[in-house]
C-alpha cells in the first residue's frame, strides 16, 4: 500500500484508504477472507475512534463490527491492534503487507511513534507487516526521537546524488534510444552544474534536448541550455519551496546563502543575522520541519537540495 504523508494530513487519515484497499484484495482469497473481514471491522472501529482526535479523516467506512477492535481512541493501542489483525490476514493470504510511505518526515512525532510501536509488535508476533519509508535527511533523527528503539528496527540507506557514471547513464540511456548522444565535455559540464542531483539532471537533459541541433549534444549546447534550465527551476521548483516560508525564515535562508558552501555552523548563520543562536533556533527548527534545511551533524545546517543558495542570491539580491 502506497501512502504519501503531506504536512497538513494526519497519519490515520493517510492510512485508512490504502489499508482498506489492501484488505479488500486479501478478502478475495478463501484462506484469508474471514481474517480480512475482521481486519476491515477493525479498520472501521479505528476510523470512527480516530475521527474524534483527527478531524481530517473523511474516509467513509460504514461496516458493522465487533466492539473492542482498535476503537479505544488511543492511537498507540488502536494502530497496534489494527496492524496486528491486518498482519494476521496477510499471513493467512500468504502475502506481505508493506506500507510504502513517502515524505515520512512530515508525520508528526507522536503519530510516527505509534506507527513504530505497532510495527514493533507485529515483528514480535512474526507477522508479515513492514514499512518502507522515504524522506529528507532529517528523517533519521525524527524516527529516533519518536521511539528510541527505532534504530534497532530499521536500516537507513542514504540516497544521495548520483555518481558520475550513474548520472551519465541517466542522460545517455534514454537519448540513445532515439539516436542522440552526448559528448564527454557536455556530460561533465551537466554533472558539475547539477552535482548529480537526479531531478536537476532531468531539467538539463530536457533543455539540452530542446535546444541541440544535431544528433550529438555538445558543450556549447549545454551552455546554451543552462539559462533555460535555471529559469525553469527558479520559477517552479525553487520558487514553490521559497514561498512556503515566513519573512524571517527567508532572511535566515538568505543569510545561509551569504556564507561559503555549506554545511554552516548555526552560530555563523546567527552572526550574519545579527542575532543570538538561541533566538534563531526556533526558525531553524521550522525550516527543518518544512524540508528546506537539515542538520548533517550537531550544530550544522545545510540546504536539502543543491543550487538553492544560488537561487536565493538571485531572488533576494540585497541579502
Amino acid at each position: 500500500m502506497l501512502v504519501e504523508a503531506p504536512e497538513d494530513r494526519s497519519l490515520p487519515a493517510a492510512l485508512a484508504g490504502p489499508l482498506n484497499s489492501a484488505l479488500i484484495r486479501m478478502s478475495r482469497s478463501a484462506s484469508a477472507a474471514e481474517l480480512a473481514k475482521k481486519a476491515r471491522w477493525s479498520l472501521a472501529g479505528f476510523v470512527r475512534a480516530m475521527k474524534v482526535s483527527y478531524t481530517d479523516i473523511t474516509f467513509p467506512l460504514d461496516l458493522d463490527g465487533e466492539e473492542g477492535l482498535a476503537d479505544s481512541g488511543d492511537l498507540d493501542i488502536d494502530l497496534t491492534s489494527l496492524l496486528r489483525v491486518a498482519g494476521e490476514a496477510a499471513h493467512a493470504r500468504d502475502t506481505v503487507l508493506v506500507l510504502f510511505i513517502d515524505e515520512l518526515q512530515y508525520v508528526e512525532e507522536r503519530q510516527l511513534g505509534a506507527l513504530i510501536m505497532a510495527l514493533h509488535r507485529t515483528a514480535q508476533l512474526r507477522l508479515p507487516v513492514t514499512l518502507i519509508g522515504s524522506g529528507l535527511p532529517q528523517l533519521v533523527g525524527h524516527v529516533g526521537s519518536a521511539k528510541s528503539y527505532a534504530e534497532r528496527m530499521f536500516s537507513f540507506p542514504k540516497l544521495g546524488p548520483l555518481s558520475g557514471a550513474a548520472a551519465r547513464k541517466a542522460l545517455e540511456a534514454p537519448a540513445s534510444r532515439l539516436g542522440v548522444t552526448y559528448s564527454a565535455e557536455a556530460l561533465s559540464e551537466i554533472f558539475r552544474i547539477t552535482e548529480g542531483y537526479p531531478y536537476f539532471l532531468q531539467e538539463w537533459g530536457s533543455a539540452c534536448w530542446t535546444l541541440a541541433d544535431g544528433p550529438v549534444v555538445t558543450l556549447d549546447d549545454v551552455k546554451a541550455a543552462t539559462p533555460f534550465a535555471i529559469h525553469e527551476l527558479d520559477t517552479t521548483f525553487f520558487r514553490v519551496r521559497f514561498e512556503r516560508t515566513t519573512p524571517f525564515e527567508k532572511r535566515y535562508l538568505r543569510a545561509m546563502a551569504r556564507l561559503r558552501p555549506g554545511p554552516h555552523r548555526s552560530g555563523e548563520v546567527a552572526q550574519v543575522l545579527g542575532r543570538k543562536v538561541q533566538s534563531v533556533a526556533p526558525t531553524r527548527s521550522n525550516l527543518i520541519r518544512k524540508g528546506m534545511i537539515y542538520g548533517p551533524a550537531h550544530g550544522d545546517t545545510a540546504f536539502t537540495v543543491p543550487l538553492f543558495d544560488q537561487y536565493l542570491k538571485r531572488a533576494v539580491p540585497a541579502g
